[in-house]
Parts: structure tokens; sequence; C-alpha cells
């Protein structure tokens, strides 16, 4: 197994969120969308100023799953009004958990999962929640394998392409150390 170093991201380290956003979403979506659409999503959703932007919000937090000197998955996590849909005070989005393929299998997306879990629970958050794309099946079933149920859907736009996500939610039991009594078995 590698060694990975999970890093919590700031402004400077904005080239470096920019560059694996763009790399894990082109390996993921390159094969089911035009080149047009590509191109709108990631001029309008993945641009310096508004990477900037969500990385100087308050309420989002950007961490980076280092391998050597090599970024290669991250993670983006929304509270309060940043959240895209629920905005709920006691819930933690996971907005975007992307690893890089050629490291798909190595634990880094469970790092980063469980990285976006106590997080929320060093927030003092009860869920979490997130929405997955209908047609990955891998990432739902690891999801109910966390203890996620769905809950609902949204659309989701890339360029002219409408998506369907999943909604899924996970109660957020106290970490094994601060329960009275018992564990959580899914984490």
């Amino acid at each position: 197994m590698i060694d990975i170093k999970l890093v919590r991201a700031t402004l400077k380290d904005l080239d470096a969120v920019r560059a694996i956003a763009r790399d894990t979403f082109i390996e993921t979506f390159a094969a089911i969308i035009t080149e047009t659409d590509m191109q709108q999503y990631l001029a309008q959703n993945l641009s310096a100023e508004r990477v900037a932007a969500e990385m100087s919000n308050p309420d989002s937090l950007f961490f980076l799953a280092r391998a050597a000197d090599a970024v290669i998955g991250y993670l983006k996590l929304n509270v309060g009004r940043a959240q895209t849909e629920l905005q709920e005070a006691d819930s933690v989005e996971i907005e975007r958990i992307y690893v890089k393929r050629a490291y798909h299998g190595q634990q880094v997306g469970p790092l980063l999962y469980n990285q976006a879990v106590a997080t929320a629970r060093g927030l003092g958050k009860t869920s979490i929640w997130l929405g997955v794309w209908e047609k990955n099946a891998r990432a739902i079933r690891f999801y109910e394998k966390q203890g996620f149920t769905a809950f609902g859907t949204h659309l989701f736009r890339l360029g002219t392409d409408e998506q369907t996500d999943v909604l899924m939610r996970r109660p957020l039991l106290p970490a094994p150390h601060q329960a009275a009594a018992g564990t959580d078995k899914n984490d």
C-alpha cells in the first residue's frame, strides 16, 4: 500500500486543487459526455475564479490526498449555507470526493471519506449527506456499505446534459470513544 497523506488545502493550494479537480473530473466523465459539454462544465465550475471563491468560503473545506509529491485525490465539504441543497445546520455535505483512476483500490477514497466523517464529528454535526450519479453503481455500493440511505434525487447539469444524482444521507453516531455505550459499526 502506498503512503498517503491528507492535508487541508488553503488558497496557496489553488493550482493543485484545480489540477486534481480537472484531471479527475475528465477521467470520470469524458467517456459519457460531449467534449463541448465537458469544456463548458470545466469553464463554469473549475475556473480559477470559481475555485478560489469556493476555497475562500469559510463554510467550505478542501482536503488533498498526496502520495509522495503527487496530488492523487481530493475532498470538498460544505456546511451551513455553502451546502448545495439541504443547508441544514446539523449536516455536512460531501460535495466532491474524487481519486485519480490509477489510485482506485488503494484506499484513497475511504481515507478521504473517513476525513469527511471525522471533520463532521469535529464540527458537532449529526449527519453527512451527498449526491452521487445514479449510474455510478460502484460509488453507491460504497456509500451504502458506510450506512448511507437514499432520500431523494436532484438534477446535475454537465453542460447541456442533465443527469440524475441520488441524494444519500448517513446519521453520525458519536465517535466510539465518545459513546456512552456501544460503538459506531460503520466507521
